[in-house]
């Protein structure tokens, strides 16, 4: 946990600095900022052409889903991806963003080599932290590579913005899937020719959190994993409710997402006390300013609608 108190500490930091050049009530909006990656790195990396050792990876459980069937049988509406969020695009991939998320992928496949990973949870301490940046931008990376699948799903049933930087829809999504309205086939979709899928975050319910505990996720993802090489789940942030910590359970790791000169290191300690007991396997130090030596990505805040303060 070194590496991540360290990526906390330095947050905390810039924040101070940040408030004592802008003392006044009111200040002018802020320009686009940047992401670094703060992760720790394993003694052995798994190169990323090929998948790692077979034997750290589970068998698929009886009724997995196969991947041409839902290459096949899932939905294809056309996607429109925002090109202001997704770095790859603004980059032609050969940007430092692109750069910065080729890093973060290389360090979760060298993590893999080390311990099962394949469901990764993407959250926060609190909204416009960037968890939906960084989790699309990743898949982003991942897809990118000769023959890798990759699965997003919007687990922010209360204020989901994923299908929002694929340009994709909401529904059917999530939400009709675990109240048993929809299918697998139904709910995940592929926007192109490519290796990226999706499920929405679906019709807008009254009872997530009822929802995330009838079972229904694990039966879901126990069903997909193994048709991809990896699922990301971008998940509200913790502290405003709850939702992040029932979805950690049915997942292998969880990615941490702090902004940088904004989250207090207050804030964070008491999301990860939240964590507690689940595998937290770093964290992104996100909206760096291009100034710092550690790197950058871009960064474009969505804002959300939780009213946490």
């Amino acid at each position: 946990m070194s590496r991540i108190h360290e990526a906390l500490k330095k947050a905390e930091q810039e924040r101070a600095t940040s408030q004592s050049q802008h003392p006044a009530a009111v200040v002018p909006a802020e320009p686009p900022r940047h992401s670094t990656v703060r992760m720790p790195s394993a003694a052995v990396a798994a190169p990323e052409n090929r998948l790692p050792n077979p034997a750290i990876l589970p068998p698929p459980p009886d009724g997995a889903l196969r991947f041409e069937d839902l290459r096949l049988h899932c939905a294809r509406p056309a996607w429109h991806v925002d090109p202001d969020v997704n770095v790859f695009i603004n980059s032609e991939g050969s940007g430092r963003g692109a750069e910065q998320f080729r890093t973060l992928r290389s360090r979760l496949y060298q993590i893999r080599s080390a311990q099962p990973l394949s469901v990764v949870l993407v959250t926060s301490s609190v909204p416009a932290e960037g968890k939906t940046f960084v989790t699309s931008n990743l898949a982003q990376s991942i897809v990118r590579q000769p023959d890798r699948h990759a699965l997003i799903i919007d687990g922010d049933m209360r204020c989901p913005r994923l299908h929002q930087a694929l340009g994709a829809p909401q529904t059917p999504g999530l939400t009709d899937y675990l109240r048993g309205d929809a299918d697998e086939m139904s709910v995940i979709q592929s926007g192109g020719e490519g290796n990226l899928f999706f499920i929405g975050g679906g019709t807008k319910v009254s009872n997530p959190s009822e929802l995330l505990s009838n079972g229904r996720l694990n039966v879901l993802l126990k069903r997909v994993a193994h048709a991809f090489d990896w699922v990301l789940i971008d998940a509200p942030p913790c502290l405003p409710v709850a939702d992040a910590t029932v979805i950690a359970d049915s997942c292998d790791g969880i990615l941490f997402v702090v902004r940088a000169g904004s989250t207090p290191g207050a804030v964070a300690q008491r999301a990860f006390q939240e964590l507690k007991g689940r595998n937290i396997l770093g964290v992104v130090l996100n909206a760096v300013e291009d100034t710092h030596a550690y790197g950058s990505t871009y960064y474009q805040s969505y804002g959300y609608g939780y009213g946490y303060s």
